[in-house]
């Protein structure tokens, strides 16, 4: 299925199902989020990497302006929908300030393996115990998808994009636990080193090597 749709390009991933509170200041997208409030339709926001767009994005819900300033900014929250893939960017709208884009919505699987997806999520907050942060999600751990710990995963936007073009959960569980592979045991290296220069200065009890064994 191919439609049109208007399009907020921003330099970031939304994932589908992902919360993402933002503030709205530019006239073309107070007048995008007006008219997506009144008409209760979504709007797109595909990715923009390294100041170029990009054909991937989401498609994105508004679910409440939470306020409204003097100025007419926004703060709003919204909700990731279904992925889509431009077609064909449409840069002049009559009457519109905002651009759109021709898109189509490739087939997304969202069905993983429970233990793979048990295991990532274990790998996650081991990464998150190295750094010393903590995140809580809105569902139990069971529950939780390849989406929902992505942005917690310590990707780069490159990477986040490249993850977003995966339409199988199971493409998307193997690429976490590859990324997960390669980066735990940097963080490892570094809490042994922290580790080690700690011990710098302090009593040890240390066995003596033996010469005559």
């Amino acid at each position: 299925m191919t439609n049109f749709i208007p399009i907020f390009p921003l330099s970031v991933v939304v994932f589908p199902e992902e919360r993402l509170n933002l503030h709205i200041f530019e006239p073309r997208y107070k007048q995008l989020i007006h008219e997506s409030a009144t008409s209760k339709k979504p709007f797109g926001i595909p990715v923009v990497v390294d100041n170029k767009l990009q054909e991937w994005g989401s498609l994105v819900y508004l679910e409440e302006i939470v306020q409204i300033d003097e100025k007419g900014e926004m703060d709003i929250r919204t909700r990731g929908g279904d992925l889509f893939r431009i077609l064909e960017v449409i840069r002049e709208i009559p009457e519109k300030l905002y651009s759109g884009a021709i898109v189509n919505y490739p087939e997304n699987n969202l069905n993983g393996s429970a233990g793979v997806m048990q295991q990532l999520v274990k790998q996650m907050r081991t990464l998150h115990d190295y750094l010393q942060v903590k995140k809580e999600f809105r569902k139990d751990d069971h529950l939780l998808t390849a989406y929902d710990i992505a942005h917690h995963s310590g990707l780069t936007i490159h990477e986040e994009y490249e993850f977003l073009q995966l339409t199988q959960e199971r493409q998307r569980q193997e690429y976490l636990k590859r990324h997960f592979e390669k980066t735990l045991p940097v963080f490892e290296k570094m809490d042994q080193l922290k580790q080690k220069i700690k011990m710098n200065g302090h009593f040890r009890s240390l066995g003596g090597f033996d010469l005559k064994g």
